[in-house]
């Protein structure tokens, strides 16, 4: 199976009204980190994006932050990365995240995590990378967009094999051997 190098986490900057969502985003934190799997994410220091990166570092991972210059004077950019970088505005931040991971998880976010979750997924859909991406369905939270996005393919306006390129996971070891499997698969005999 291939290992995955660097994996980039989709969250929200805010924390969202369930613990669930701080669990599972330290869950992820702790199970990339003992994986040797760095974390690329925005770069920020609050919310869920500030528990996925000061669970990496805690747990001795590695952290790379890609952040837009506007959101850096607001005091929002964690300076206690290993490396943090910015960029001029929110699409270089997807271009570089895109670059610098080999897959996408998305925990529970807002607007901003669904841009990245549906640009990731449009890109690979035009052929510009091909990542896995999964939805990491904490205490349901997903589920509301995985109907959605299934009544699209019902009403004939997704394919069923695109559909299936968007992997939903129930916790942390169950995303990371998905996307690690579905890279296997579209790449067999390739190591990272």
């Amino acid at each position: 199976m291939l290992m995955l190098t660097r994996l980039a986490v989709y969250c929200g900057s805010a924390s969202g009204n369930d613990p669930a969502f701080t669990a599972a985003t330290r869950e992820l934190g702790q199970a990339m980190a003992a994986a040797d799997i760095g974390l690329v994410y925005g770069g920020g220091r609050l919310g869920l994006m500030g528990v996925v990166a000061d669970t990496m570092l805690a747990a001795g991972g590695r952290a790379h932050g890609v952040i837009p210059e506007a959101l850096v004077p607001h005091e929002v950019a964690h300076i206690g990365l290993d490396t943090l970088e910015t960029v001029a505005d929110m699409h270089q931040r997807k271009a570089r995240m895109t670059e610098l991971a080999d897959a996408f998880i998305c925990l529970p976010g807002g607007i901003g995590t669904l841009d990245e979750l549906f640009e990731g997924w449009t890109g690979q859909a035009l052929g510009y990378h091909a990542k896995p991406l999964c939805l990491l369905n904490v205490g349901g939270f997903w589920d509301g967009l995985v109907s959605f996005i299934d009544q699209l393919v019902a009403d004939g306006f997704l394919s069923p094999a695109r559909r299936a390129q968007l992997l939903v996971a129930s916790d942390a070891a169950d995303a990371l051997e998905q996307v690690s499997a579905t890279l296997a698969a579209a790449n067999p005999g390739v190591t990272w």
